[in-house]
Order: C-alpha cells, then sequence, then structure tokens
C-alpha cells in the first residue's frame, strides 16, 4: 500500500502579516484548516509541518500535526523556497529509516482547501505516467489583452495583436492555485511543475484567494464566510 506524506511548510518570519501562518482566521488559526483537511483526508501516514518557530510548532501539535523537529534557520528566510524544505524533511524521515512514496506539499496559507481535491489529485496522479499533480484554476480574465506599466506611467500591451480579438475568442489560461502539490517519489522528472509531466486540479475560482496582504487575508475571510454559510464549503468545528 502506498506511503504518503503531507509537509505543511510554515515558516515563523512573515513580514506583510505578521505571525500570518498563526493569525486566527474566523476564531481558528490559520494553519490550522490545512492541518485539518489534510487529516480528514484520511490520506496520509504522516502530516509534518516544518516550521523555525516554537509557536507554530506548538500550534500544529494542538491541532493533530507532527513537528519531529525545528527547521534549521538557513532553511528559514524569505529566499527559501519549498522544494530545499520538502527535501530537508524527506531527508530527515530518511535517516529514520522511513520511506514514502507520495508527497504531498500543502501550504498553510490555504483556508478554501477541500479534501475532494486532494483527493481527485491523489487517484489522478496514482492512476498515470504524471509526476506531479497540483491545484489551478482559470483566469479571471483573458492574459492576451493584459497590459503593463512603462516607464513614463503608460501602458504597453503583452501581446498587442489582440488588441481587438473579441474574448470568447482567445484560448483559456490557467494559474497556480496555492493550495496542493503532489508528487511521485520514485520517478524524476527534468520538467517544471507547470510542465507536461504534471495533472493540474482544476479548481472553482470561488475556491481560490492568495493571502499575501492585509487585503488578501479580508478577501478570504468574506470568501469563506460567504461559501460557508451557502454549503460551497466544508464547515468545522471551531469556525
Amino acid at each position: 500500500m502506498d506511503k504518503c506524506l503531507a509537509v505543511i511548510p510554515a515558516r515563523g518570519g512573515s513580514k506583510r502579516i505578521p505571525k500570518k501562518n498563526i493569525k486566527l482566521f474566523h476564531g481558528k488559526p490559520l494553519i490550522a484548516y490545512s492541518i485539518e483537511v489534510a487529516k480528514n483526508s484520511k490520506l496520509f501516514d504522516k502530516i509534518v509541518v516544518s516550521t523555525d518557530d516554537e509557536e507554530i510548532a506548538s500550534i500544529a501539535k494542538e491541532y493533530g500535526a507532527e513537528v519531529p523537529f525545528i527547521r534549521p534557520k538557513e532553511l528559514a528566510d524569505d529566499f527559501i523556497g519549498t522544494d530545499a524544505v520538502t527535501k530537508h524533511t524527506l531527508e530527515y524521515f530518511k535517516n529514520q529509516g522511513k520511506k514514502f512514496d507520495f508527497l504531498c506539499t500543502i501550504y498553510a496559507t490555504a483556508p478554501l482547501l477541500q479534501e475532494k481535491y486532494l483527493k481527485e489529485g491523489y487517484e489522478k496522479l496514482k492512476n498515470s505516467d504524471a509526476v506531479n499533480a497540483f491545484s489551478a484554476a482559470t483566469m479571471p480574465f483573458p492574459i492576451w489583452r493584459t497590459f503593463k506599466l512603462t516607464d513614463d506611467g503608460r501602458c504597453e500591451m503583452f501581446f498587442p495583436e489582440h488588441y481587438t480579438s473579441r474574448s470568447q475568442d482567445l484560448e483559456e489560461a490557467y494559474q497556480d492555485a496555492g493550495q496542493f502539490y503532489w508528487k511521485k517519489l520514485n520517478k524524476e522528472s527534468n520538467e517544471i511543475m507547470f510542465g507536461k509531466d504534471s495533472i493540474p486540479i482544476i479548481l472553482p475560482r470561488y475556491l481560490v484567494q492568495d493571502i499575501d496582504t492585509l487585503e488578501d487575508w479580508e478577501i478570504a475571510e468574506i470568501m469563506y464566510e460567504v461559501l460557508k454559510k451557502t454549503n460551497f464549503i466544508r464547515g468545522n468545528s471551531n469556525g
């Protein structure tokens, strides 16, 4: 039977939203939502929070995650990516004599994460020759008609050839939803995550919201409240 490891990276040094990973979101620490969805999915042999922060570690344990180590400082600055964090976690368990078939990185900032899409990612990846599966969503507008600001504050289209194109005639574009990333550990790939060895699991846009700023946070809280009231998302005991 496949062994699956969930890793939730949760660094303590958030600057734009202080203590973001454990800030109360509808009455519960933000990270608790990711932990609880991972637990309720029953997909994982271990659910590990990788953090450099003792307070985050304590809260993660309270909600049912394991924190078998405190992440070393060299893996906790603003420039460290999740690949280095998950590699460190896998190395830790390898040294303990534990091996896994699938790894799922789940972001701590995903209160809209739903079990069904986490499970869909695992099932589709397991039953394919792909290496990765990750959450994605359609772009809310055609990227082909976007523009940038020039140095003098004017407009310059990225794709001026589509200035007169009708929206319905333009190809659909997709974006990373920033919730979860499944990976087969017994198969290698030289492709990037958004490449031919990956399966995107398409989420409805109403379940996708980055939380990088206080404005993002407020939008996510409004979305969560509306979705819960209308039964579009699974409720929880404390939120």
